[in-house]
């Protein structure tokens, strides 16, 4: 007589379990590669999806690799579903490369939320950077009026926040005004991850508590390294969801979490970059993602926000 089949069973997690939808490189760190190890070590459970599969980034001079459609997409999630296995605490976007596959998104959003109503939906609208847009121009459309309505907490960079708001960002008030009209699309917590004023770097971080109050605002300084590096972005936002669920009602002190291990990671980087006999501003280099545990598990808090009266 045949043995029944033993079912397996994924335990819940305490801590919390992030299913993360990005794109993954089998050489060096971004999206995926950047997102998931520092979230587990911040203690979270996490189920990675990868939108494509690279070789390496698209910044080396060549790259194979595959891309997975939105149908593969939602065939993934019907599985994990059939299995009773789509129960998550957070869903976390990175770059997406199109329409229809951005829709999925949508529906993933739809099908997560009907499973756990308060599910945290962290979202990267990754689309350019310093004027230049590096996605399809009828994404921007799609993030406006679909994504940026359903999203818990959006990261932006300072391009990105003002193609979603059609808003300039010239000054520190046009940063916050920018976060208020996303607040009004549908986040609570809104952070630009970067905006260059006169020279300087910022970090401008919102949190609308209650849609009949103005919401708590901040910005954090953060220097300039003489370096390009790729990943910083999806890092960045991982931190923030990794530190914002542990401090729910302080985005400012999950920034400054976030922001203090960011940097001595780069800072990290640049010196392993220097010593081996690399100049930095030759080209963009890979984070030191692994050696920098200790800075991404405890970080020092060396840099500060400071509130908006």
């Amino acid at each position: 007589m045949a043995s029944p089949p033993i079912l397996s069973l994924a335990l819940p997690s305490n801590t919390g379990r992030v299913l993360s939808i990005q794109s993954h490189t089998v050489q060096g760190y971004v999206g995926n590669k950047s997102a998931v190890f520092p979230l587990q070590l911040l203690g979270y459970d996490v189920d990675p999806i990868n939108s494509v599969q690279f070789s390496n980034h698209t910044g080396y001079p060549t790259f194979k690799g595959q891309v997975l459609n939105g149908q593969q997409l939602l065939d993934l999630i019907e599985g994990l579903e059939a299995n009773n296995l789509l129960y998550y605490t957070h869903l976390l976007t990175g770059y997406i490369g199109s329409v229809s596959f951005l829709k999925s998104v949508l529906e993933v959003v739809d099908k997560l939320r009907s499973i756990n109503p308060n599910l945290t939906y962290v979202c990267d609208p990754v689309m350019g950077d310093e004027g230049k847009l590096y996605v399809p121009e009828d994404l921007v459309s799609v993030y406006r009026e679909k994504v940026v309505p359903v999203a818990s907490m959006l990261t932006p960079n300072q391009f990105e926040a003002e193609l979603l708001t059609k808003l300039r960002i010239g000054s520190e008030t046009d940063g916050r005004k920018a976060c208020k009209i996303l607040h009004a699309a549908g986040p609570s917590k809104v952070v630009i991850t970067s905006i260059n004023i006169d020279g300087n770097l910022l970090l401008i971080g919102s949190h609308q508590k209650d849609k009949k109050q103005a919401p708590e605002q901040f910005k954090i300084v953060i220097p300039r390294i003489p370096a390009y590096f790729t990943g910083t972005g999806d890092l960045m936002t991982a931190l923030l969801l990794g530190w914002s669920n542990k401090y729910p009602d302080n985005l400012d002190k999950a920034a400054e979490l976030a922001v203090s291990s960011l940097q001595a990671l780069l800072q990290r980087t640049l010196n392993a970059y220097t010593s081996a006999g690399f100049d930095s501003k030759s080209s963009s280099l890979e984070i030191r993602l692994i050696q920098s545990q200790d800075d991404i598990r405890q970080p020092k808090l060396t840099f500060k926000a400071h509130k908006y009266s």
